[in-house]
């Protein structure tokens, strides 16, 4: 059984388009994660996101992921 299947936080993968081998590894591990997940893809972006724009994306889509699970875990973890 991969370590992977016993991850519990929820989970968010960002990987470039143009990193194919990246890709085929994150659909992997994605299949293996029983939590909550989201697999999010940059088009036109490399490994490094080093293409214009493209690391503001990869900013955006994980502080909208940080925004909708860091917070819910804060206020149920208060209460």
């Amino acid at each position: 059984m991969s370590s992977l299947s016993k991850v519990t936080a929820p989970t968010l993968l960002i990987v470039g388009s143009l990193d194919t081998e990246v890709i085929k590894l994150n659909k992997e591990a994605y299949l293996q994660l029983k939590c909550k997940k989201s697999f999010e893809i940059v088009e036109g972006a490399s490994h490094l996101f080093e293409e214009q724009g493209k690391l503001a994306m990869v900013a955006e889509l994980a502080s909208q992921w940080f925004e909708k699970y860091l917070t819910t875990s804060r206020v149920a973890g208060s209460v």
